[in-house]
């Protein structure tokens, strides 16, 4: 049986158009309404034919837009707390000591050029951390003690997260984790604890030259430092040294990688440790 053009046509477009609204629901007139807490409006309706049928009246819009901002409200302290949560999961990767945790740029003391200096370095090496992580830019902070190194290291690392993680530890303490997978019954193999020293996005080591600066100490700082150092993994080294003691305790081999990779910020002023026991 043949069909014309035009009953095709009729065919085909009454197959792409959707079937009316009104066969599975009718649009009601609306009408008044009166809310116990916001007094009168206007309610719209639709009464639906599918199943049983039904119908829906919409309700007070106050009432509605008040259920809405506190579902935004419970949304936003969830977010938060689970931020919190991510938060305080990163800064015990980090072990930033709980003396440090809090430390940051605004609450550090700069009162001479030189103190501005250095707050001016930290503050800029964590805005452009992102860069630094491609680059494997570093800082050494060297100088006297009780001059505010520790904070800005800690402010740097708190700074730079959740987009990255870092970790604190001191050289003492990185001798000691190596030292400790010689032991037999160690669960910690040599290699895993120069892997997640040398693969950590930022590694901050304290107190160098604490250490006595043994071959076997140098050996091992050399390895983490140079792995980092090809790898381009940024790294701040902190140590109560001029530059020519750093480098006559690391030796040149590892001294020359940092000198190459790094930024020199220097801390010359005197300690400020014994006026904060004076006014605490």
């Amino acid at each position: 049986m043949e069909h014309s053009s035009e009953q095709i046509h009729r065919a085909v477009a009454a197959a792409l158009t959707p079937a009316p609204a009104g066969s599975l629901y009718t649009v009601l007139e609306p009408r008044g309404a009166i809310c116990p807490e916001h007094g009168g409006y206007t309610s719209k309706g639709t009464r639906y034919t599918v199943g049983r049928g039904r119908e829906i009246w919409t309700p007070c819009p106050e009432c509605a837009e008040l259920r809405r901002a506190e579902e935004r409200e419970a949304a936003e302290a969830d977010r938060l707390t689970r931020e919190r949560a991510r938060m305080e999961e990163m800064l015990g990767r980090a072990a930033i000591p709980v003396r440090f945790i809090g430390r940051s740029f605004d609450n550090y003391t700069a009162d001479v050029p030189a103190q501005r200096a250095a707050l001016t370095a930290a503050r800029d090496y964590a805005e452009n951390f992102s860069r630094h992580a491609h680059s494997g830019e570093s800082l050494l902070m060297l100088g006297k003690a009780g001059t505010g190194k520790s904070h800005l290291a800690a402010a740097i690392l708190q700074a730079i997260m959740p987009a990255h993680c870092g970790m604190y530890t001191t050289a003492a303490d990185v001798i000691e984790m190596v030292r400790e997978t010689w032991r037999r019954d160690s669960e910690k193999s040599q290699a895993r604890v120069l892997h997640l020293l040398t693969t950590v996005p930022l590694l901050v080591i304290d107190e160098v030259g604490v250490q006595y600066g043994t071959e076997s100490e140098q050996n091992t700082m050399f390895q983490i430092i140079d792995r980092r150092y090809r790898d381009r993994r940024p790294l701040i080294l902190m140590a109560n040294l001029q530059p020519t003691e750093l480098q006559a305790l690391l030796g040149d081999r590892i001294f020359d990688r940092l000198r190459e990779v790094s930024k020199v910020v220097g801390f010359e002023w005197d300690s400020y440790r014994p006026q904060a026991r004076r006014e605490s």
